[in-house]
Formats: C-alpha cells, structure tokens, sequence
C-alpha cells in the first residue's frame, strides 16, 4: 500500500508536467472508414463523408481521430493489405481530400491519427513485385523468404492468424515467403535498414501533410526470430478455437529485438512537434508494458486491450486495474480500450444495460481511453447473413466465432434510407432498430447513451482529476466497484454497480459531502449523497464534493 501510494505521488506530480500533450488529457475516437460516411453513393464511407461529419465529433467531445487504413489496396484485407504507403485509395478519396480534412479537423481542435501498416504489404506492392522476381533481385531481401524444409514443405510450423500455414510457395523462385496473415499479405523483413528506412520516408510523407501521430498494425510482429524456429504447442488449445491459438507465437512475434526498431519510430515521431505513437500489442501485461521501451523511448501508448477479455465484474476489473498501474514504468502513461474493429463491440459483450456503465468506467479511468464509432450509440453485434459475410479471417475459419463484419457496420445518423449513412446499399447491413438507434434521434432524448456518453466526455474536459489525475481504489464489494481521481486541486469519486440488482455502498469517512454529477441513468444530476450511497441496478454514478 506505501509503494503504491509513493507511485501514485509520484506519477502525480509527471502528470502535472507533462499535462500539456494532447494524447495524455484528450479521448481518442477510432473511424473504421468504409462505415462511417459515404458521400457518394456507393456504400461504402469515405474520406469526404468524415469531413462532413467533423462537427458531430467535435459536439461529442473527443480529441482526435484515429482513421483506419486508408491507403491504396486491392482490400483483401480491407485496406490492410498496403500497396502504396503514400497514397490514397480512389474509395476513399484522394490526397487532396485528405489534405482537406486534416485542415478542417485542425481547425476545429481536432488531431488526426493515421492507422499506420509496416508488417506487411500487399501482394501488388511494387516491393514486393521485384522481391518475387528472382532469388537475387535487390529487393529479394526486403521480404521473408526461405527454403523448403528438408524434407519438403513449408521452413517450420508457423501459423497465419487467418489460419492454414504462415508460408506460401512461390514457383518461379523455388522458395517460401512468410506472411503472418493473408497470402496476400507478405510480411516486410525489419531486420533490413533499406525496408525500414522506406517505412521511417513513408511516415514522414504524412506527418509533413499534417497528421498528429500514428497507431502502428501489430507493432509486435515486426521482428520474427532470426533462426525462424518452430513454435512450441498450447496444450490449451481445443478444435474450437482459432487455429493461431493451436501454437505458442514464441518465434514469430515479440521478439527482444523489436524495442530497438520501436524506438526508431519513436525517434523519427520525436521530430514533429507533440505528435503520437500508438502500438497495437495483444499481449498480457506484464510483456505489453515492456513496450514504453527503456526510458520510455517507445510508443507513447502501447494500446492496453485487457478490458475487451477480462471478465466483466468488479473483481477481475479492480485486480486488472491495480495490475496495469503497478506495472507501468515511471512516467508511463495508461490507456484504456473497450471495443475495436477486430473484436465484438462492448455491447455485445456486456449487454446494453452495463454497456453505459462501461462508457462510465472508460471516460473515468486514468490514461487515454479510446472509443470505437457506434459504441456511443449502442450498436451491438448486428447479425450478418451467410451471403453478406466480407471478412476473409470468417471465411477461412467458419463456425470458430472470428468474423469481424459484426463491428464494422455502418454508422447510423438518422432515420432517413440506409440511416443516412448513404444513398445505396451499404456493404454490410444496419442493426435492426436502426430508425430510433441512430444519431438524430439519440441526439434529441436526454437519457440516451449518446447523451451520456457527450456528458461524461465534456465533464472529464473540464475536470482535471478525471484527464489527468491520479487513480485510486476505494471498494471492491460484490458487484460495486468505486474509486476516487483526484490532482492537487480536485476529487472525483465514481461509483460503479456492475451487476442487475441494487448495491448500497458506506462511503469511506475520510470522504467530503459528495453530490452526484453524472448517473449512467441520466436523472440524479446536483442530488446530494449521505453517508449510504444507493446504486440502482446497472447503475454508475460520478460523484465530486459539494
């Protein structure tokens, strides 16, 4: 308890310091581009719909956007199979486009995040055009490539994560090239100074056009181990699950030497003026925070995904928590996620009830939180007919729970045809009660979660303990879950009830006359608070002195 109260001091004081960067105070807001705004009636959202729908997100209250791969692609993977990192794909627009709303969202206060994809490229980049061309082309080296096993077959027992074998064969050369995901998505050899100094030319292309940081695709598997050894088995693994999960990925990913390439992209996002780097890092805690680098010359955020996998109750909540800020290295920075574009949105996970509940844990926890567009709706997991599954990972592995269609559908502005999103079919279909589920309608009704979710995005603006204060536990008991932020100069308690029936809470003594700002519930505003703090069912409350 001393050592932790001496971090807690501590990263008090770092706070204050360094309050003045954007990443640490403001809420980041992820825009899957195919779904958020479609401006030309094809179905599929663009850039020109974000421009348009800027003024909704900076009513909301976020401050920044994080866009999704939107660079030339032939979309096996949806724009995460990359053929040109320094362009725009004529989907979603083009470069002048692109410049434009940068400068709009600038001018509204809002910064721009561009999902960043350095693993692997395409199958049609030109890099990889040439690398297949011979053994002994100049850029043969810039990819993976290895000879059969001895006894023929792939080099060693790695898995794609889109299941099947991580290796092709390629007839002309005679040798296999490794792509941790599709075929047509061939890793990128980082160990090679040429691909990463093409890579670092790349991310300086777009932070010369204005973007304020970048979230790195799977920062993790950028160094694979230089033997290519074979991966030991996972006893845990059952024929249910995902064929990756059939292996340990002790050689193909978060390899040691991949925190000397991290802290060469942060050096080169050093040379701009406060801007960001994000890495995606499926990893446990322990190994995540290993990616703030020594001295923390690594990513600003190494994204921390625990809450889309622990078990949604008090304990395994507060245990998590407590675990992550024991964690951090000195001056690291927490952030928190709830729902992205690859796993099933809060919602579907919790039920619509706790899913307000969870927007309250989210906007008040201590670090960044991320929000995923829709989830301040309440978008659940829309059903997706077998004839309009896109997702090549549902495709592969049918039957095992993998697709991602469920949260990548379209964002639902109002109650007119395709909920506004656009004038045509959508490429993936709506949620059902998309007529009052949408943004117009939400907007108007004072007790929706989109109401909620803007009050408590504004309330962590304007309150210091909540953007930048520290973290503290006061209660863990049954299904409440209660604790104080707090700065220099102010309190925050928030009480959380994470379970269907009604939970009274004794506030701690040492606590000061408490009034309730906000309830999830949208109706206890100013209500002043005894000594006995009564929670409804699946109810938050965040509470300041009166």
């Amino acid at each position: 308890m001393v050592e932790r109260d001496r971090r807690l001091a501590r990263d008090l004081r770092i706070s204050a310091a360094v309050s003045e960067a954007w990443w640490r105070s403001g809420a980041i807001y992820q825009v899957y581009p195919r779904s958020f705004q479609d401006s030309n009636g094809d179905g599929i959202g663009d850039l020109e719909g974000i421009r348009r729908r800027l003024d909704y997100l900076a009513w909301l209250g976020v401050e920044a956007i994080w866009i999704s791969p939107i660079y030339p692609s032939p979309m096996h993977d949806f724009g995460y199979d990359v053929a040109d990192y320094c362009g725009i794909d004529p989907i979603f627009g083009s470069l002048e486009g692109f410049d434009r709303l940068v400068a709009e969202a600038h001018a509204l206060g809002l910064k721009i995040i561009l999902d960043f994809v350095p693993n692997h490229t395409s199958i049609l980049h030109p890099w990889f055009a040439a690398s297949r061309r011979s053994r002994f082309d100049p850029k043969r080296d810039w990819y993976i490539w290895r000879d059969p096993a001895p006894g023929g077959g792939p080099p060693n027992n790695w898995i794609s994560n889109f299941g099947g074998s991580a290796w092709t064969f390629d007839e002309q050369t005679g040798q296999y090239y490794y792509h941790a995901y599709l075929a047509q998505q061939p890793d990128l050899n980082w160990r090679n100074r040429e691909v990463r100094a093409a890579m670092h030319a790349a991310m300086r292309f777009w932070l010369r056009r204005g973007v304020d940081g970048f979230r790195v695709d799977v920062i993790w598997h950028l160094i694979k181990d230089a033997a290519l050894r074979d991966n030991p088995p996972n006893p845990a693994w059952t024929p249910q699950r995902p064929e990756i999960e059939r292996l340990i990925e002790a050689h193909s990913a978060d390899q040691p030497e991949v925190h000397g390439v991290i802290a060469e992209l942060r050096g080169l996002i050093d040379e701009f003026d406060n801007c960001v780097l994000i890495g995606e890092i499926y990893l446990p805690i322990e190994r995540l925070v290993a990616y703030y680098g020594e001295g923390l010359s690594g990513a600003h955020l190494p994204f921390n995904f625990q809450l889309l996998q622990t078990p949604w109750a008090a304990g395994p909540i507060a245990r998590l928590i407590e675990t992550y800020e024991v964690a951090l290295p000195e001056g690291g920075w927490p952030n928190w996620v709830l729902s992205n574009h690859d796993r099933p949105r809060i919602k579907a996970r919790v039920g619509p009830d706790q899913a307000r509940v969870a927007a309250m844990l989210l906007l008040t926890l201590r670090g960044t939180p991320t929000l995923y567009y829709g989830d301040e709706l309440g978008i659940g997991d829309v059903e997706i007919p077998p004839d309009r599954i896109c997702d090549p990972w549902a495709k592969r592995e049918p039957g095992r729970g993998v697709g991602r269609d469920p949260e990548r559908t379209p964002m639902q502005w109002d109650a007119t045809a395709f909920a506004g999103f656009s004038t045509h079919e959508p490429w993936l279909p709506l949620t059902p009660d998309w007529r009052t589920r949408n943004v117009a309608a939400m907007r108007a009704d004072p007790a929706s979660i989109l109401s909620l979710t803007r009050a408590l995005l504004h309330y962590r603006r304007t309150r210091a303990s909540l953007s930048i204060g520290l973290w503290r536990l006061l209660a863990c008991e049954g299904d409440l879950l209660a604790f104080e932020r707090r700065n220099e100069h102010e309190r925050t308690i928030v009480a959380l009830n994470l379970g269907a029936a009604a939970q009274v809470w004794s506030l701690p003594p040492e606590l000061p006359k408490l009034k309730i700002a906000i309830s999830t519930h949208c109706d206890r505003d100013g209500e002043p608070v005894g000594p006995a703090l009564s929670l409804r069912a699946n109810e938050g409350l965040a509470l300041e002195p009166i």
